[in-house]
C-alpha cells in the first residue's frame, strides 16, 4: 500500500484520488463527511475524543484490510499518526493520559502482524507519503474547504490546536521508520490547483516507487 500522512488540509484526499487513477489502483478514504462522531467531538472534545479515536482506529483497519493485494493501492491517512493526534488531545486537556495509554496499547496490539483466516494482513505500508505544509497554508486550506466545525472563526481555541498539530507532525515524520517514506512540499507544490505542480509531485512519487521496485 501507499499511505498518505499530513495535517488537516494538507491535500491527502485529493492526492489519494489522483494517485489511484495514475496507477490504475484503488483509493481508500478516511471517514470524515460520513463520520457521526466528528461533529460531536468538535462540540465537546473532552467527552468524545476517546470514542472518536477508536472509531478512526476501526475504520483505518478496515481500509488496511480492504487495500491488500496491491502495493499501489492508496490510503489517504496513515494509522501511524493516530497516537500523535490523540496525545495532542490529551496534552490540551481534551482527553486523559489514561485514555492515551489504553488507546496506545490497543493500537500496538492491533498493529502486530496477525494472521486473519488463511492469509496475513500486512499493515506496514510499502511507502508512506508525507505532505508537509506550513501553518499558514494549513489554515488557508481549512478555511477554503469550509467545514464549519473546523473553522477558527467558529472556535478560536482551534488556532492553538492546529499550530501545535503542525509542529508535531514535522517531528513525527522525522522519527517515522516503519516503512520507506517520502516528503512532499505542500507549500512549494499546489498540486490541488496547479496541473504543473501536480505533474512534478507525481514525478517524485513515480521515481520513489520505481526505486522501491513497487511497479
Amino acid at each position: 500500500m501507499i499511505v498518505l500522512s499530513g495535517t488537516i488540509g494538507a491535500g491527502k484526499t485529493s492526492l489519494t484520488g489522483v494517485l489511484a487513477k495514475h496507477f490504475g489502483t484503488e483509493a481508500f478514504y478516511e471517514s470524515v463527511d460520513d463520520n457521526p462522531i466528528l461533529p460531536l467531538f468538535y462540540e465537546n472534545p473532552q467527552k468524545y475524543a476517546f470514542l472518536l479515536q477508536n472509531y478512526f482506529l476501526n475504520k483505518r483497519l478496515d481500509n488496511i484490510k480492504d487495500a491488500q493485494g496491491s502495493a499501489l493501492n492508496v490510503i489517504d491517512r496513515s494509522i501511524y499518526e493516530d497516537l500523535l493526534l490523540f496525545q495532542l488531545n490529551a496534552d490540551l486537556q481534551r482527553a486523559t493520559q489514561t485514555e492515551v495509554q489504553i488507546y496506545g496499547d490497543l493500537l500496538h496490539n492491533m498493529m502486530e502482524q496477525i494472521d486473519f483466516t488463511d492469509e496475513a494482513i500486512v499493515k506496514t505500508p510499502d511507502l508512506l507519503l508525507y505532505i508537509h505544509v506550513s501553518f499558514d497554508t494549513m489554515l488557508a486550506r481549512i478555511q477554503a474547504r469550509g467545514r464549519d466545525y473546523e473553522q477558527v472563526e467558529t472556535d478560536p481555541s482551534l488556532y492553538n490546536y492546529y499550530q501545535e498539530l503542525n509542529k508535531r507532525y514535522t517531528a513525527w515524520f522525522e522519527q517515522y521508520s516503519a516503512s520507506p517514506k517520502l516528503a512532499i512540499d505542500g507549500d512549494k507544490y499546489d498540486f490541488v490547483n496547479n496541473p504543473a505542480d501536480l505533474k512534478a509531485v507525481i514525478a517524485q512519487i513515480d521515481a520513489k516507487v520505481s526505486e522501491l521496485g513497487l511497479k
